[in-house]
């Protein structure tokens, strides 16, 4: 089987995957999309619960009913805006629009600033997000894959990942911590309590759900459901891109499962850049 081309778009000052990404696509987020109002922006780090929030509000929106997200593709019901098919998908969408990204900050549309426009964005341990990435860089055809695991590391904590490095990413969308339009959610937070995170949402995006409805989005957003739901599971990706002889899109579902990665020496050097990029940054990742 021939693979899927792992080509890199530079654009700007990050590497973007090729395929699903065009300089044009690109263009159009950043530059040319024109937010309305009552838009609503899932916006992540690469393998920080994206497609976890893409279910979320699908069911949020449909009041707990879980017949939507049955029926479409994640990626239809909450599209990304950078991929080729973005503007396609968005431009005469009717309103509210979900719309997902891994943009950063300085990235993201133009136009957001003069609107109400709302941001949800999730943080996750990094240590975390670079053990998933790994995993998934096996599968997707598009990614550079690095079998040895401390190679990987290396590339993760260099310029050369994917929509720039994690800590670049994580304070430029901190930049908007104090505005009312952006809600910061806890990857690690969300698996210890969904339920009060799904409340807090609704709260945000000024959505009241009875308790019947938002126990229904916290049912049909667990792991296990979405892992068993072929409109979200990725199974039908067709193997030229995601190569699932390689692994599955949705592999542990948890938080800490560094610590069966990383050796000490690992551990220690990547805590030292942590420290090092992040010394203003106070964030905490719970495991537990």
């Amino acid at each position: 089987m021939m693979a899927f081309p792992r080509q890199y778009i530079q654009y700007e000052d990050i590497r973007i995957p090729g395929g699903v990404h065009t300089v044009e696509s690109l263009n159009y987020a950043s530059k040319e999309f024109e937010t309305r109002d009552d838009d609503v922006f899932n916006v992540t780090y690469p393998k920080s619960g994206t497609t976890w929030l893409q279910e979320i509000l699908s069911l949020i929106y449909s009041n707990g009913d879980p017949t939507p997200v049955k029926a479409t593709y994640s990626w239809d019901r909450v599209p990304w805006i950078e991929q080729h098919s973005g503007r396609q998908h968005l431009e005469n969408k009717p309103s509210p629009r979900l719309i997902t990204t891994h943009l950063p900050f300085h990235l993201f549309p133009q136009s957001f600033s003069k609107t109400k426009a709302k941001v949800i964005y999730t943080i996750r341990n990094p240590k975390d997000v670079c053990v998933s990435l790994y995993y998934f860089s096996k599968i997707a055809q598009f990614m550079e894959y690095r079998d040895d695991f401390q190679d990987f590391v290396s590339l993760f904590l260099s310029k050369d990942i994917i929509f720039g490095r994690w800590f670049e990413h994580v304070k430029g969308w901190l930049t908007l911590k104090d505005s009312p339009n952006l809600l910061i959610l806890s990857y690690e937070d969300m698996i210890k309590d969904l339920k009060s995170n799904v409340t807090k949402i609704c709260k945000f995006l000024g959505k009241e759900l009875d308790d019947a409805a938002i126990n229904s989005v916290v049912e049909h957003s667990s792991f296990q459901a979405m892992k068993s739901n072929p409109m979200s599971n990725y199974s039908a990706v067709p193997n030229e891109i995601f190569n699932k002889d390689h692994g599955n899109f949705y592999r542990k579902g948890i938080a800490g499962d560094h610590k069966n990665h990383f050796t000490p020496a690992q551990e220690e050097e990547f805590e030292r850049i942590y420290k090092e990029c992040m010394k203003d940054i106070n964030l905490s990742f719970t495991e537990n």
